[in-house]
């Protein structure tokens, strides 16, 4: 039906000048308008804050005391876990080792993205904004999985 429309209106009209390629594009204003309306209707920054002190908290619980985690880190519901060799010392891994893809990948087969950043042994997560209590439940315990397995390869 839009199609069909949109032929005819062409037909009588012209083409329809529909796009700029940057720059306060309106439909990309409009899509931009309506996910800040459903921010606020849904009180995502409130969950974001919550929630993701919630996660954060659970995932230190979960893994903050690994021999091999030097710390749980985050803000809002940004999320990270750095892995080093030696905890006392903050001795990191030996790069060649992969150990933050290795974690990634094991999270991944578990159903869950993590990702490995570039600037070391470090598993990043970047949950949505509406992100649950026990949707943060699951991915806390699929992490401490992945990082129990692979430890334990090691």
């Amino acid at each position: 039906k839009v199609w069909q429309v949109l032929v005819q209106g062409s037909d009588k009209l012209g083409s329809i000048g529909h796009g700029w390629t940057y720059s306060a594009h309106p439909i990309c204003v409009a899509a931009g308008v309506a996910n800040l309306e459903l921010i606020d209707e849904m009180d995502l920054v409130t969950n974001a804050g919550e929630t993701g002190a919630y996660f954060r908290a659970e995932l230190a619980k979960a893994v903050g005391g690994h021999k091999n985690v030097g710390e749980v880190r985050g803000d809002g519901m940004l999320a990270a876990i750095e892995f080093v060799a030696d905890r006392d010392d903050r001795v990191f891994f030996d790069a060649a080792q992969k150990i933050g893809p290795q974690v990634a990948t094991a999270l991944a087969e578990r159903g869950v993205i993590g990702r490995a950043m570039p600037q070391g042994d470090i598993l990043g997560f970047a949950p949505p904004l509406c992100l649950t209590r026990e949707e943060a439940d699951i991915v806390v315990s699929k992490t401490a999985d992945a990082v129990k397995g692979v430890f334990a390869n090691l």
